[in-house]
């Protein structure tokens, strides 16, 4: 079950007596959040019936008087309890989740946290109610995503413009879901979503940005690179060093996954990678060039290098440090 399932049952009036949703995707535990406060109940049912609780203000027997309340001229009363990994003795809840309310539906939003799989406190609620834990989504699934937010604007995006708009916005959905809205209010009439246009609405060099200096260092490019890391020290709101080298990490580790597959088949090794398919030569040229002890010596490289980024053992400013990087990386025999 996922966040759009759970909705859509509301709306055919399927209701479970709790629902516990925990993980590292905020957006989808928001999503249903949103809808549980604004849509399960009528205007007039709401200002009776909708209790919203923050865990950091809040106790449990606090939001145990308030689900065991009966709805007052409704069918249902909705309890809904945001920041809970925050709420001390939230376990003391479990006799209730034992024997729930069936008139009252309870939210729990659990970010960050997760629930220990080892006590009956958890088995309980996954017995009882609905569970869910939001696992934070690879690189491919964001991509997939994101395209269909794009096909649900009515947008067609091509594949280049897709990497240089989810590299540039990360996995920061609303705002995603923000630009994509921009981007439908300024096209014309048959335009195609393309570098040009994400470079014009959206803010990112088409020719300078990380997916562009990944590609530069997966062909062992140092011209190239450093022309694009001279470009983020004159614009430095373009790319900040606490944004490339976390993703540059993240390159280099899923390129020397490559190594611990025998599979060739590029869609398969996409899939195994957790990457979008039109963007797996990369990888497949990092392997190549680098080989498995080159990467392995970048990913030191860049561990070392994230130290030296936040002052341990080097005082020099960022630009300096990536060329310095850069330097090791494509030029230093591996």
């Amino acid at each position: 079950m996922d966040a759009a399932s759970i909705i859509s049952g509301w709306k055919r009036g399927q209701f479970s007596p709790f629902y516990w949703l925990e993980g590292e995707e905020d957006y989808f535990i928001d999503q249903v959040v949103e809808a549980a406060e604004n849509s399960l109940l009528s205007p007039s049912e709401a200002s009776f019936n909708l209790t919203v609780m923050y865990g950091r203000e809040s106790n449990w027997s606090e939001v145990l008087t308030n689900c065991r309340r009966y709805p007052m001229f409704s069918e249902r009363q909705v309890v809904i309890i945001k920041e809970a990994q925050y709420m001390r003795d939230i376990e003391k809840l479990e006799p209730y989740f034992e024997n729930p309310l069936a008139s009252t539906v309870l939210i729990i939003a659990h970010k960050e946290k997760k629930l220990d799989n080892r006590k009956k406190f958890a088995k309980t609620i996954k017995e009882k109610g609905i569970y869910i834990s939001f696992k934070k989504q690879t690189e491919r699934e964001i991509a997939e995503w994101t395209e269909s937010k794009f096909k649900a604007a009515g947008l067609r995006i091509t594949d280049r413009a897709l990497i240089l708009f989810t590299d540039h916005l990360g996995s920061d959905r609303s705002r995603i879901e923000k630009e994509i809205e921009k981007l439908a209010l300024n096209k014309n009439e048959e335009q195609e979503i393309n570098e040009d246009v994400i470079e014009k609405y959206v803010g990112v060099s088409k020719e300078h940005n990380v997916f562009e200096l990944q590609a530069a260092l997966a062909q062992r490019d140092f011209p190239k690179a450093y022309r694009i890391i001279q470009y983020f020290k004159e614009n430095t709101k373009a790319a900040p060093v606490q944004l490339i080298l976390p993703l540059l990490y993240a390159f280099f580790s899923k390129a020397i996954m490559i190594f611990g597959t025998d599979q060739r088949d590029e869609r398969t090794l996409a899939s195994i990678l957790g990457v979008p398919p039109f963007s797996i030569k990369n990888y497949l040229n990092a392997a190549k060039i680098y080989g498995y002890p080159g990467l392995e010596r970048n990913l030191l490289l860049l561990y070392q290098y994230n130290l030296k980024s936040v002052g341990v053992g080097s005082s020099a400013d960022d630009a300096a440090l990536l060329k310095e990087l850069i330097l090791k990386m494509t030029l230093v025999q591996q």
